[in-house]
């Protein structure tokens, strides 16, 4: 079959819930991607901040080829070495307690709001606790995250959702404390806002949240599915700012590639929260996925990767500047690390088509903001690459 009998197959057979883009990539190597017809693509993308390392890691690679004739699966009624050896390292690399193996971050989600209601319940000994989250906030799909969304279009068909959560404006700290009440017993956000259009924290928002939660012994749930493993120039976002919590998420750059989610927290929230039979999963933190988030730490730690994401990004960041000084369509310039947003008058998603037809990998946030989360090994050479592209895209769609 041809590229458009196979597009056409999948819109016969697969669920329709993604307005897909009319490529198909086939294989990658390093920062680049290519279609079945052999097409090269810049990315800037990386599966949506998942492909850290870029494509075809030989050593990555290995290691998953090694971990498949040892042992994919045993579930958690067993113990496994791999994922014994990757919890060590997480908590290594974060600096928290405990650490739960997901599948995803959504499900990363899902236990952190578990985990923060059973430590509200022990600690009170009663259920009926709420949650504060942030408006333009993303950390799901599923019926829980969705809950703590702050987005009304993506949660009013599937409402009633999960009950008692208030939502507050992002970086304002006296919205949060308007919230605040006796039955509060976590505040989650991001980090670095993705979704909603790639706001960083402030330093102020970060402190006086983190303040709130000690007075009132309320749980910080930080979720850094997206910006953390690296993407943010510290290998999570919140050790930036010198702010730790309570319990935190991660997903994506997690893996790699493979599909793998967490949730850590302080043995202070450990002692109080979750205990047998409270939580499960039948493939989280199986060998396999194991093997890839030992190297995925190992191979980041080694290479000094938060080092190469501060050198990369700040160059990022002023290439990134002069398009907005060039071009009067490009309104706003925002981000952090690797994670960084041009808000533009254009329709973004006609922008992004354009890239792709030029060879760049370009997603979105929100409605009109340009993101750009590309795999952390990039150089300097791909951001130049990346500027000259797009700027050829601007200077079209803006005639």
């Amino acid at each position: 079959m041809n590229k458009e009998e196979y597009i056409k197959q999948s819109e016969q057979d697969l669920l329709h819930t993604y307005n897909r883009y009319g490529v198909i990539f086939e294989f990658g190597k390093r920062v680049y991607l290519f279609d079945t017809n052999g097409r090269k693509y810049l990315d800037f993308a990386a599966g949506i901040g998942v492909c850290a390392l870029g494509y075809d890691n030989e050593e990555y690679n290995q290691a998953l080829k090694d971990q498949i004739d040892k042992l994919m699966h045993t579930s958690n009624l067993y113990y496994n070495l791999p994922i014994i050896k990757a919890a060590g390292m997480l908590k290594k690399a974060s600096g928290m307690d405990r650490v739960f193996f997901t599948n995803s971050g959504a499900e990363a989600i899902e236990g952190a709001i578990k985990a923060a209601k059973k430590y509200a319940y022990t600690r009170d000994g009663h259920a009926g606790h709420e949650m504060i989250a942030m408006k333009k906030s993303f950390h799901g799909r599923s019926l829980g995250a969705l809950s703590v969304t702050g987005n009304k279009n993506y949660q009013k068909p599937f409402e009633p959702l999960l009950e008692g959560v208030r939502f507050a404006e992002f970086n304002d700290l006296d919205s949060v404390k308007e919230l605040i009440n006796e039955k509060t017993c976590g505040i989650i956000f991001e980090t670095v806002q993705g979704e909603g259009g790639i706001y960083p924290a402030s330093q102020e928002f970060m402190e006086g949240v983190a303040e709130l939660c000690r007075e009132h012994d309320i749980l910080l749930i930080l979720d850094e599915i997206q910006c953390g493993m690296g993407r943010c120039g510290e290998m999570f976002a919140w050790q930036s700012y010198g702010v730790k919590p309570d319990i935190m998420t991660s997903a994506k750059a997690l893996g790699s590639g493979v599909p793998v989610g967490a949730f850590l927290m302080t043995e202070r929230v450990a002692e109080k929260s979750l205990a047998p039979g409270d939580h499960g999963t039948t493939y989280g933190g199986n060998p396999f996925v194991g093997a890839a988030v030992c190297k995925v730490l190992e191979i980041m730690e080694r290479d000094k990767m938060t080092k190469h994401v501060q050198m990369v990004s700040e160059y990022l960041w002023n290439r990134l500047e002069e398009l907005r000084v060039k071009h009067a369509c490009v309104i706003d310039h925002r981000g952090m690390g690797l994670l960084q947003g041009l808000q533009i008058t254009l329709p973004v998603g006609d922008v992004s088509q354009k890239a792709l037809e030029r060879g760049l990998v370009l997603i979105t946030a929100g409605s009109d903001v340009l993101r750009f989360i590309p795999p952390l090994v990039i150089e300097k050479g791909h951001v130049d690459e990346m500027f000259h592209i797009l700027n050829q895209v601007l200077t079209e769609l803006e005639a």
